[in-house]
């Protein structure tokens, strides 16, 4: 486990990631906020999920900027631990999530994100497990436990255990884990913004209905180099031959009118021909839904070898438009830090590219 976190750290760049910013439209309108500490001093983070506007989101930034935000705040409640060890002489090791379901409906529910909150559920599971101390869900409607049902499967059972759900009297209840001078007067506490605000609102989003102004559909779509005609059941693979440890893969692509599967996979056998299942798997195939926002990503390659860059159609036949790129300077692969000066798209020339398509 802890090899498999630290190569999550390092694809991740976590060491960085506190100080990363997330695009302008995840930063207004993506809800939630550290505010106040519980009894023992753990830091206490406020889920606000009715007021979310999840499509809204979707359509104005990619899946993985909304995952990789959650990191973030993951990364923040860890930092946040270390700053009340040291102030308290004692140690503090985990948060309390409070998880605000009060509007929650369906479209809080629509697929794509709820895949971000099983994904995120997942992570938390792999890399964070022993982090949370509690999940209090306040204010859930009759739609919850359909809601609950479609993440807890990504949950362990010590996490479930975790899970507490207050009735009618939360605001009372909630004061039993958090002072109320510690807690909002939203929530029960007495807390307050400078002005007298009684919902806080410098510390917790309470996000919004996201303006169409930042839907990426509605903007003029980039140029890729490659499109591909990608049919049913079908899959395209892009390779690169990284000569040394350090070296950055990046990517984008875009489809039109269908749901596409990507992942990146180490090559276990040099000159053949191999399936995804046959290769050691670096990046996990997931969905994306890339024909409502182009994704992008990187990856840092932790060791020299054949990196395979797969993408299959999960529903219909669509077109898919792709740009990749290889951080690489004449004789090998530079380090993250001279990406930008190396950076060469194809068709230039990375050390070496083979795409085909091939029926599953």
């Amino acid at each position: 486990m802890l090899r498999r976190h630290m190569e999550f750290r390092k694809q991740q760049d976590l060491d960085n990631i506190v100080t990363w910013q997330p695009p302008e439209v995840i930063q207004l309108y993506d809800s939630g906020g550290l505010c106040g500490y519980d009894y023992e001093g753990c830091p206490v983070y406020f889920n606000i999920i009715g007021s979310l506007d999840p499509k809204g989101l979707l359509l104005s930034a990619s899946k993985q900027d909304m995952i990789r935000k959650r990191i973030k705040v993951c990364e923040l409640l860890l930092h946040e631990c270390e700053l009340q060890t040291q102030k308290l002489g004692r140690k503090i090791e985990m948060a309390l999530m409070v998880f605000d379901m009060e509007g929650l409906s369906l479209k809080h529910l629509w697929k794509p994100a709820v895949e971000v909150y099983q994904q995120f559920f997942s992570i938390l599971e792999a890399n964070y497990p022993e982090t949370l101390k509690n999940l209090i869900v306040i204010r859930a409607p009759k739609l919850f436990p359909v809601a609950f049902n479609l993440v807890k499967s990504f949950m362990s059972e010590e996490t479930r255990r975790k899970i507490v759900i207050l009735g009618d009297n939360w605001k009372q209840e909630l004061t039993k884990f958090i002072s109320p001078d510690q807690l909002p007067v939203e929530f029960g506490g007495t807390m307050t913004d400078p002005d007298g605000n009684p919902k806080c609102l410098t510390k917790i989003n309470y996000g919004g209905e996201v303006p169409k102004s930042y839907y990426l559909c509605e903007q003029v779509r980039l140029q890729y180099e490659h499109t591909r005609s990608v049919g049913r059941g079908s899959s395209l693979q892009v390779e690169n031959e990284i000569l040394f440890p350090g070296c950055v893969l990046r990517w984008q692509f875009a489809s039109d009118g269908g749901d596409i599967g990507f992942g990146v996979f180490l090559k276990t056998k040099m000159g053949e021909q191999q399936s995804a299942r046959e290769m050691t798997e670096v990046l996990p195939s997931q969905r994306y839904n890339a024909h409502m926002v182009p994704e992008d990503g990187s990856l840092t390659c932790l060791q020299a070898g054949v990196y395979v860059r797969g993408l299959c159609s999960l529903i219909t036949s669509p077109s898919l438009q792709m740009s990749c790129a290889s951080t690489t300077p004449t004789a090998g692969c530079m380090p993250r830090s001279s990406a930008t000066l190396w950076r060469c798209c194809f068709p230039t020339r990375p050390l070496r590219r083979r795409c085909r398509v091939s029926r599953r």
